[in-house]
């Protein structure tokens, strides 16, 4: 007699996460590369008088005004809500500000509207966001933020977009490559590594300061859901950070080696053992 075997095949180890997103077992997507690029210069985050949201919240604005609908940073995570976000803060020693965010135009400053004047690349991701890794190009000079912005205001609709490369900050390859990789252990349990490869000719020094906050839903004299009261962090004795949110839980924060950690009024940030001079690649 001819039986049949039935074929049992495991489920490889996405598709595994896949099934237990699915039956709510595990929520795999609960953290993502949801960090916007930019949420500054976007309706969104439009109060104008007069509804002029396209020039309400330019780039300048971003640093020192906070958002209430959303978030952004450089290669980021954050949870589905952007209650708490992780993202690079960067700074090569010569720009007059913190590299937090993405740079670029709003739809009047750009003689073809707006335009983020970036190089970024988000290199891999599977479908629960269990492995991501993205990179950014950071030149070692000062970045040209004014230069940027006038020549494209100066430009007619019918020239050339003037891009970053145009500048020439990128020449004799006097730039960096910070490459960011995120894979999750457990559904809230996420390794982070970065890497830094100086690709000009001569040692550079970057400052690199990972970054953790969370979005401000305290200040606005709201209550209910969306308005949560306002979450607290602090170092503990093993030298990890604790962060406690009303809705989100509480979360670790763990570096590698002994950083100092900072904590300004808004984002948390690790320096210290992360500033060093970076060689060129041989």
């Amino acid at each position: 007699m001819n039986t049949t075997k039935k074929k049992i095949t495991a489920l490889d180890a996405e598709s595994q996460r896949l099934s237990e997103d699915a039956a709510r077992r595990k929520n795999w997507k609960k953290w993502g590369p949801y960090l916007a690029e930019r949420q500054w210069g976007t309706v969104r985050e439009d109060y104008s008088a007069g509804g002029n949201c396209w020039e309400y919240f330019p780039h300048d604005h971003a640093r020192s005004r906070a958002y209430r609908w959303g978030e952004d940073g450089m290669l980021g995570i954050t949870d589905r809500e952007a209650r708490l976000c992780f993202a690079l803060a960067l700074w090569n020693g010569r720009d007059p500000i913190l590299k937090e965010r993405m740079f670029g135009l709003t739809n009047p400053e750009g003689n073809h509207g707006e335009d983020v004047k970036e190089y970024y690349f988000y290199l891999d991701s599977t479908p629960t966001h269990s492995y991501v890794k993205g990179l950014y190009k950071y030149p070692q000079s000062e970045y040209p933020y004014q230069w940027i912005i006038d020549e494209n205001r100066r430009r007619s609709k019918d020239q050339p977009e003037f891009e970053l490369a145009d500048t020439g900050v990128f020449d004799d390859n006097r730039y960096f490559d910070v490459q960011v990789e995120y894979a999750k252990a457990d559904s809230d349990d996420i390794l982070i590594r970065i890497k830094v490869c100086n690709r000009g000719a001569e040692t550079a020094t970057l400052h690199l300061l990972p970054t953790l906050w969370f979005r401000n839903t305290w200040s606005w004299g709201r209550s209910g859901e969306g308005y949560w009261a306002k979450p607290s962090m602090r170092l503990l004795e093993d030298g990890s950070i604790v962060a406690e949110h009303e809705s989100l839980g509480r979360y670790h924060l763990f570096a590698q080696g002994q950083p100092e950690f900072l904590f300004p009024r808004t984002r948390l940030t690790a320096s210290g053992c992360s500033t060093r001079p970076i060689p060129t690649r041989t």
